[in-house]
């Protein structure tokens, strides 16, 4: 991958953890930004996909990539869809791998995976590529309560330099739908990543006279 291409791609994985709309939405903004897209999905994330947004994917990453592309219509050479054990994929070196990765939503499990460089799927890979290159990697983390060992993990990373960004909506923009609620995570990972967005007004300035 050429430098330039490089420095406008990114890493997406979902994982299965409650919070797909989230995902999907990212990976929609994204798209629509203009960025190489490389889609990691889990097993997992695959059936919280059906069941809280009603989309199927098929485990075959072409299969996968044809329904998202139709359902979100977005250029298709943009997007990526990558078999959870393609290790030859760009994501799993750090020569060619993307500087950036977001896992959203990201399951307590997959945290305590990443955190202690397990390297089990391309995900847990994908993330440990990041790391031992300086990257940025961002933890969308879905769950509650949070117990001590969840706290720990997550602790750990973020001594790493991880950002962990529980999927934790606010509501001082006075969200009228879910929609809203799932625009304001997306607003503030696009932010973190350095993407122009126009999601979400920004503290304080719709309030000005």
């Amino acid at each position: 991958m050429a430098l330039q291409q490089q420095q406008k791609s990114i890493t997406l994985a979902m994982t299965g953890a409650s919070g797909a709309p989230y995902g999907l939405r990212l990976l929609e903004c994204l798209l629509g930004a203009d960025y190489q897209v490389f889609l990691l999905i889990s097993s997992a994330a695959r059936v919280v996909m059906a069941t809280e947004h009603g989309l199927q994917l098929p485990s075959g990453p072409e299969a996968a990539k044809k329904i998202l592309v139709e359902h979100l219509g977005c250029n298709p050479e943009k997007l990526v869809v990558c078999g959870k054990e393609e290790w030859f994929s760009p994501v799993a070196s750090g020569s060619a791998a993307p500087k950036q990765m977001v896992v959203c939503p990201c399951s307590a499990g997959s945290v305590a995976s990443i955190a202690h460089g397990m390297s089990d799927n391309l995900i847990e890979r994908a993330a440990d590529v990041v790391l031992k290159e300086r990257g940025q990697l961002i933890l969308v983390v879905r769950e509650t309560p949070f117990s001590t060992l969840h706290l720990e993990n997550m602790h750990k990373l973020s001594q790493m330099g991880v950002t962990i960004m529980p999927a934790a909506p606010g509501f001082y923009h006075n969200p009228q739908s879910i929609d809203d609620l799932v625009d304001f995570m997306v607003a503030r990972l696009l932010d973190h990543l350095g993407v122009e967005q126009g999601l979400v007004p920004r503290w304080g300035y719709d309030q000005r006279s």
